[in-house]
């Protein structure tokens, strides 16, 4: 009796001094998981430049409750179908963390149409991708896949293009501004700002660094491939259309200033309505009244050798052109109602000239 109430006492000693408690509660082994399975507000998308800037759709899931309060971490899951069965099933899954205790996601066209492309779906084709929903607390459950059909759009990126650093811009073929050949025939043109107090030097580069080909001074209208060559030049600051044709190796370059002519305009089909540059934007602009019933173009140096009328969906297009030629399927350009307008040209990004019309 004596030997079991020293045992005794030694374990409640020890109790006491090592602090006796209960085990922790094992939450691991409890089962968990979700409810419902993840929704998508369509099953099917297809994608457009229009598209871009549009919620296109929108995956909901419910909440994951785990014996345990802490926040929860949802992942979207995507993959191909065929990654979505057998043993290595969701191994080669893109994850996207949406975020602690979110049980939504919206999708922005283009967001999408990067994601779809990125997975292998070719643009302009129908192709599936599965989404799943996973949550993460002290351990990871899922809800089943949902197979939603995705018809990407390819994206323009930019015709072919040569690059313009020089003076006017630090001789930086980064930043430099850039002439394009739409017709990727190697005939490149385009539009440079050369403001005043510099040397009004610059070069062709066939990429953004001077690593690769560069364009310089070989003879009057004339291009060296000779990394070691002069610098090109124009005559003084101005706003010029450049071109370069690389399979002859010749350039030129027409000083520009842009007014816009015709029965909508003030100064009707005899007298240009002169536009001003505005360095900072960019952009030719113009503040005047203007008639719904007549039309206009825009065109350089008031005459008929680079102008400007648009395509049947809009577009702006070269007219004149003397590196393009005519063109003349074109329609002009017309105010949708009579009154004072501030009229844009934008020719600083040669991948896209544009105008607006903006009533007062």
């Amino acid at each position: 009796m004596m030997k079991k109430l020293i045992n005794f006492s030694i374990m409640l000693v020890s109790c006491l001094a090592l602090g006796c408690k209960k085990d922790a509660k094992l939450t691991v082994l409890e089962p968990i998981g979700f409810d419902s399975s993840i929704k998508a507000s369509t099953g099917t998308v297809a994608l457009s430049a229009a598209t871009d800037d549009a919620s296109v759709i929108t995956f909901s899931w419910p909440a994951v409750k785990f014996p345990i309060k802490a926040a929860v971490t949802y992942t979207l899951q995507v993959d191909v179908p065929a990654d979505t069965v057998g043993t290595t099933a969701w191994a080669n899954a893109k994850n996207i963390v949406v975020g602690d205790d979110v049980l939504s996601k919206a999708y922005k066209g283009s967001d999408l149409n990067t994601l779809a492309i990125s997975m292998g779906i070719e643009p302009n084709t129908a192709g599936k991708l599965v989404f799943r929903t996973q949550a993460t607390m002290d351990r990871n459950t899922y809800t089943r896949g949902l197979a939603i059909t995705i018809s990407p759009y390819q994206v323009f990126t930019g015709f072919p293009a040569l690059y313009v650093p020089g003076d006017y811009q630090g001789w930086s073929p980064g930043t430099a501004t850039s002439i394009v050949a739409l017709q990727s025939n190697k005939i490149y043109e385009g539009y440079v700002y050369f403001p005043a107090g510099g040397t009004f030097n610059f070069k062709f580069t066939s990429d953004r660094d001077w690593n690769h080909i560069n364009y310089g001074y070989a003879s009057e209208g004339k291009l060296s491939t000779d990394g070691l060559a002069g610098g090109l030049v124009v005559p003084g600051p101005g706003y010029y259309e450049l071109s370069a044709n690389t399979n002859n190796l010749t350039w030129t370059y027409t000083k520009t200033t842009w007014s816009i002519l015709g029965d909508a305009s003030p100064g009707g089909w005899s007298t240009d309505t002169q536009m001003t540059y505005d360095v900072a934007k960019q952009v030719w602009t113009l503040t005047c009244d203007m008639s719904a019933s007549g039309s206009f173009k825009f065109r350089a140096n008031n005459a008929w050798n680079i102008d400007f009328g648009i395509t049947k969906d809009g577009r702006l297009t070269y007219a004149d052109s003397p590196v393009y030629g005519y063109n003349g399927t074109l329609d002009n350009l017309s105010v949708p109602s009579s009154g004072n307008y501030t009229i844009t040209l934008d020719l600083h990004d040669a991948n896209n000239y544009k105008y607006t019309l903006h009533k007062n």
